[in-house]
């Protein structure tokens, strides 16, 4: 089965915007777009208070899995396999994760931090938490550390 979204024909940018203003009535600080040579967005940045804290978000689109997914997928049709169409499925599969994500913090089951926690930056590395997990900065784990089978 395609993945998620694999016909859309939204623009990426009009995507971004509608993430931006998801964060913002969520109560996000600021919200900005990182853009590529081309002009293309590749993340949207923003800021949450926690508690006292203001806490700097990175959610990267990588829209060159997205590609990936559609080439190897023989249910997609070859004229959904570009890298503009790549683009647009990955910008509104992170706006539908956005979306679902206010959902879980409106239903009171985690709080706006909580699902966003993996995508927080470092200030010193710049590196998200996640990004520090993968590295095996964080816990210990990663995917340069071996699991104890014990």
């Amino acid at each position: 089965m395609p993945i998620l979204n694999y016909t859309t024909k939204i623009n990426a940018h009009k995507t971004v915007g509608e993430v931006q203003a998801i964060l913002a009535k969520a109560g996000a600080r600021s919200v900005s777009v990182d853009y590529d040579d081309d002009g293309m967005p590749v993340a949207v940045t923003f800021v949450i208070k926690i508690q006292e804290n203001y806490v700097n978000f990175r959610l990267p689109s990588n829209w060159r899995g997205v590609a990936k997914s559609l080439d190897n997928d023989v249910d997609v049709p070859n004229r959904f396999k570009t890298d503009d169409q790549a683009r647009r499925v990955a910008w509104r599969i992170i706006k539908d994760w956005v979306e679902a994500q206010m959902a879980i913090v409106n239903a009171q089951l985690a709080e706006l931090a909580e699902v966003f926690l993996p995508y927080a930056v470092d200030g010193r590395t710049g590196m998200t938490l996640y990004q520090m997990f993968d590295d095996g900065r964080l816990l210990g784990a990663g995917r340069g550390v071996k699991a104890n089978d014990d």
